[in-house]
């Protein structure tokens, strides 16, 4: 068997969005058969949460939906873009900050990617950014949202469409 293809999701502070779509991508390529095929994490753009676990909301969304979970956040590095195959941002603003970081040249391995391009019921959506919202309903809606990308992206990527 070849390498392993790499995918990391980005969110801002990688406690809200970043690590429920890792997690939703970890149950979809397990439940596909294919774990064995793949590397997953998740990191920030910003370095405020590091060392942080994700938000309780998250954390209660994620259990709800029996998705394990103990990563802590982390903020994307330079060799992130040469490790990585994939790199998915939660909205437009992750993929310019992610951008602007790449290597420049040419030198960047990974696809920087909208995950929200893969939603096959909202394409080009963005994630929204539930962390300041009241109450849990944003995450819930992350997570579905994360769902539909997931298992769209990795149905792309198996049949060697991206």
């Amino acid at each position: 068997m070849g390498d392993k293809k790499k995918a990391l999701f980005i969110c801002l502070g990688n406690i809200c969005r970043s690590p429920i779509a890792e997690a939703v991508f970890l149950k979809t390529i397990s439940t596909a058969g294919v774990a064995d095929q793949w590397e997953v994490d998740s990191a920030a753009i910003g370095s405020w949460h590091v060392g942080r676990s994700p938000d309780h909301r998250a954390l209660d969304t994620m259990k709800k939906h029996d998705l394990p979970y103990d990563n802590k956040a982390r903020q994307i590095k330079k060799a992130d873009f040469d490790h990585y195959d994939y790199i998915f941002g939660m909205d437009t603003e992750n993929i310019s900050d992610l951008k602007e970081r790449a290597p420049k040249g040419g030198d960047c391995k990974a696809k920087i990617l909208l995950l929200g391009d893969y939603d096959p019921q909202q394409p080009g959506a963005i994630i929204r950014d539930p962390y300041y919202d009241r109450g849990s309903e944003g995450f819930e809606q992350c997570y579905v949202q994360c769902v539909r990308c997931c298992e769209s992206f990795l149905a792309k990527a198996q049949a060697g469409q991206i």
